[in-house]
């Protein structure tokens, strides 16, 4: 049976962040991470398809992400620390394409993946990216 509710997608987040992240820095295999992150004892309390879904999906779509984040950042894509990148990719993923997820849970949550494992004010930079980006997108509908 696959575990169900807020906190199980949290932890696929937490997941797919830690995904992305070593994916970024190494560029390995996606079937391989995949598959080493469905082995993960946390994975038993998450919710793989969620993490499935999320890191496909960031790593597919990547091209259009970064140009939708691009706008309101001050620095380049590849300037950013990896764990922000990260979480901002993730971030915007759900903003964009994860219809049934909320705006502002999006980015909570991606702030809550940079405060647990970025750099000591990273999450007020994914924060306000995010925000941007999220009021700019509200805008234009």
């Amino acid at each position: 049976m696959k575990p169900s509710g807020t906190k199980t997608r949290s932890r696929a987040r937490r997941l797919a962040l830690q995904a992305l992240y070593r994916w970024q820095m190494n560029q390995d295999d996606l079937d391989e991470i995949t598959l080493q992150f469905h082995q993960n004892p946390l994975a038993e309390r998450s919710d793989m398809e969620y993490f499935s879904r999320l890191f496909r999906g960031v790593v597919d779509h990547l091209p259009q992400i970064d140009e939708r984040l691009q706008p309101y950042m001050d620095c380049r894509m590849d300037r950013v620390d990896p764990v922000e990148r990260a979480a901002l990719r993730i971030g915007m993923f759900e903003l964009t394409y994860m219809l049934d997820v909320p705006n502002s849970v999006a980015i909570n949550e991606a702030i809550e993946l940079a405060k647990m494992f970025g750099s000591d004010e990273g999450y007020r930079f994914v924060n306000a990216v995010l925000d941007k980006a999220n009021k700019a997108s509200a805008v234009q509908k």
